[in-house]
């Protein structure tokens, strides 16, 4: 599978300073940024589901990745009770 020049630049991963700053942290929290480039926007629960990693991990690796403003949130259109996660560019 090849990907183009554009596929590429809708990445946040194709940014060196995106880049730069996911290397300071854990590897639960570099885990959770690849999940939410390919299925964003998404909730804890389902990042614990689709990463196989434990609540607790998601949640601080969650904590992480938004204190660097690697990551952003909002409240679900489908449930407002529960926040989803996606990629900052």
């Amino acid at each position: 599978m090849s990907t183009t020049t554009e596929d590429m630049s809708a990445s946040p991963f194709a940014q060196e300073d995106f880049r730069e700053r996911l290397r300071e942290l854990p590897p639960s929290a570099k885990l959770v940024a690849k999940v939410l480039e390919d299925d964003a926007p998404l909730s804890q629960g389902q990042l614990a589901e689709t990463s196989l990693l434990p609540d607790r991990t998601v949640r601080y690796a969650l904590n992480r990745l938004e204190e660097s403003e690697l990551v952003d949130s909002r409240y679900s259109f489908t449930d407002a009770r529960k926040q989803v996660y996606f990629l900052t560019a």
